[in-house]
């Protein structure tokens, strides 16, 4: 237990029923028996309590690095609910940009001037 073997464990018995007589010595160890078990208790209930609080302290550590996370954003041009990459989506864009075109100088450069 201690280091303390049964010769050292006798001597140890014999040297406190010399102390506290025979009357005495089961009222002590009764005592004893009783401090010891509150003792066991309490240090059981300190390290339940500890465990809790570093389960807690976990918990919320875990939160704190979850909501510090950046969210993923949509990259610019892409819309929720069109599905597939957002470069399919400029793709499907583009045709409709070229079908149509503004008009240009060009156009207005193969009639011929009115003067």
């Amino acid at each position: 237990m201690f280091g303390i073997g049964l010769p050292e464990l006798l001597v140890i018995l014999v040297v406190a029923l010399l102390v506290l007589g025979p009357k005495r010595l089961p009222e002590v160890a009764r005592t004893l028996g009783k401090g010891l078990a509150e003792f066991r208790k309490a240090t059981a209930d300190l390290t339940e309590e500890l465990r809790d609080a570093q389960r807690s302290l976990e918990e919320e550590t875990r939160e704190a690095t979850r909501l510090a996370q950046p969210k993923r954003s949509r990259p610019p041009g892409s819309t929720v609910g069109r599905g597939g990459p957002p470069a399919q989506e400029k793709a499907e864009q583009a045709p409709q940009e070229k079908a149509d075109p503004a008009p240009t100088n060009e156009a207005n450069a193969s009639e011929p001037a009115k003067d």
